[in-house]
């Protein structure tokens, strides 16, 4: 069965990042570096960083992520935003409480007019999400 993950870009936050969507959401992070690979370092300073990271969450998440070596350009992640939605109101307010720590809030975690709960935020790394709250159906 495929599926679609998301896979964050950063310039060399990536492990500090993902230990804190682990603290987040919990679950299972294996980071590889680069220098664990021969021939994928071509500056040794470079060796610590993230070559490959991988969050897999108790609820199913699966979240990956990568430093950016120099000599390849780094775009800031920019017109996209990740998005966790469910039925388990207070899990969903951890969440985005937890995200929200020292991020910018866009739209504070509360009713839309559509019902339910919604907000925006850019977490500390400068990544967008959208978390959103559906009521079970009766």
């Amino acid at each position: 069965m495929p599926s679609l993950n998301p896979y964050l870009s950063f310039q060399r936050e990536a492990r500090s990042a993902m230990q804190f969507y682990q603290g987040v959401f919990g679950g299972d992070l294996d980071i590889s570096t680069f220098g664990e690979y021969e021939g994928m370092v071509q500056d040794a300073s470079e060796a610590d960083l993230v070559m490959h990271a991988q969050l897999t969450t108790p609820d199913g998440f699966v979240l990956m992520a990568s430093d950016t070596p120099a000599g390849v350009e780094y775009r800031k992640p920019a017109g996209i935003s990740v998005s966790v939605s469910g039925d388990d109101e207070q899990k969903l307010e951890r969440f985005w409480s937890a995200l929200a720590d020292g991020g910018t809030i866009m739209m504070p975690f509360d009713v839309p007019p559509w019902g339910g709960r919604f907000g925006m935020l850019t977490d500390r790394f400068g990544i967008d999400w959208m978390v959103a709250y559906t009521p079970p159906q009766a």
